[in-house]
């Protein structure tokens, strides 16, 4: 128990003396480190494909969109953010091909921060690894957009936090906790000087998880990993990659599975297709409203024009999770928590 009291402890500082690494590096490059970065966000949602030099990030931008990028076979061929849309089910998803990130740049080096901070107001992460060196990468990757600040395919931790003016320190938990406890959460929240908070925990945290909770700037991003160049592999090295969890095999030179993975893609964001109808007239199928699954009825007339929802009176829904069709829906049941959730293709 002592060790592991120290050890909390030990996290804490580490993940509070990187962060403040990072700030003294970002406020002393300069204003200009950050050019041909800042994409303007676009379409329906953004993808971002980030990976090692070489992996074929430029190739999939030419084949999925009409966009064309410099493809050569020395490294370092993109030098900064180039955009492309992918049309797919009436959706307009914006792809973007940044820089490769090489190895040490959470510590600046290749403007790693620059590219994965892009990254960060992505919608979904596209890894685009090297069949034959692919488990490699992928580990390597992972190390550095964690120490960035980005947990790829981990939902946040369930632990409510509220810093207060006064009372001290209150913990509670609705679970049994296995790896923290009062000692360590108080010695954690201590050395960040935070002596009067709240602390609810809903889950069987970690110590890491509490950390990322307390900094607040951590970004919970879906992430596919795409192994590239799978016609340099052997059959059975395919079929590994194939089955591991969050994995797409294509190739770029053959042309293999780019198909499935635009789909995948699709199926990745969550996306739903909304269909309008004006009335006695039939819905208009050529414009579908492209919208995140459990999106709300406010979301859907803000998504038309911000005026609307204030003449709204309310609407009629149709499809396969409507209770009855048509349904009524209206604003204010939504606001509650008690709307209607639109699933799939509904009118």
């Amino acid at each position: 128990k002592h060790t592991e009291f120290h050890l909390g402890l030990l996290k804490g500082k580490l993940a509070r003396y990187r962060a403040q690494l990072l700030e003294n590096k970002a406020g002393g490059g300069g204003g200009g480190g950050a050019a041909g970065f800042e994409v303007q966000k676009s379409g329906d949602a953004r993808v971002a494909m980030v990976g090692f030099p070489s992996v074929g990030k430029s190739t999939v931008l030419n084949k999925l969109t009409e966009t064309r990028s410099a493809v050569a076979s020395y490294e370092f061929t993109t030098l900064c953010a180039i955009p492309g849309v992918i049309q797919y089910k009436g959706a307009k998803i914006q792809l973007l091909d940044l820089p490769g990130i090489i190895e040490g740049a959470s510590e600046g080096k290749g403007r790693g921060r620059q590219v994965v901070a892009t990254a960060k107001t992505a919608d979904l992460v596209l890894m685009i690894l090297d069949a034959a060196n692919g488990d490699v990468q992928k580990r390597l990757l992972q190390q550095e957009l964690d120490a960035l600040g980005i947990r790829l395919n981990k939902a946040p931790p369930n632990i409510s936090f509220r810093v207060k003016s006064g009372g001290g320190i209150r913990m509670n938990s609705s679970v049994q906790l296995t790896q923290l406890n009062e000692r360590i959460v108080f010695g954690i929240l201590h050395d960040y000087h935070i002596f009067n908070a709240e602390v609810n925990f809903h889950e069987d945290a970690s110590v890491d998880d509490f950390i990322d909770v307390i900094e607040g700037t951590r970004v919970y991003l879906p992430c596919l990993y795409v192994f590239n160049k799978i016609d340099t592999v052997t059959l059975e090295e395919v079929d590994r990659l194939a089955r591991e969890p969050d994995s797409m095999v294509v190739s770029c030179e053959w042309g293999l599975n780019l198909d499935r993975l635009v789909d995948r893609i699709w199926r990745q964001l969550d996306l739903v297709r909304i269909y309008t109808k004006k009335r006695a007239q039939p819905p208009a199928f050529n414009e579908p409203l492209i919208v995140r699954r459990h999106s709300t009825i406010l979301d859907i007339c803000r998504g038309v024009h911000r005026t609307l929802q204030d003449n709204f009176k309310y609407a009629l829904l149709w499809g396969t999770s409507a209770k009855y069709s048509p349904r009524a829906g209206g604003l204010l049941a939504r606001r509650r928590g008690r709307g209607r959730r639109p699933d799939r293709q509904e009118v």
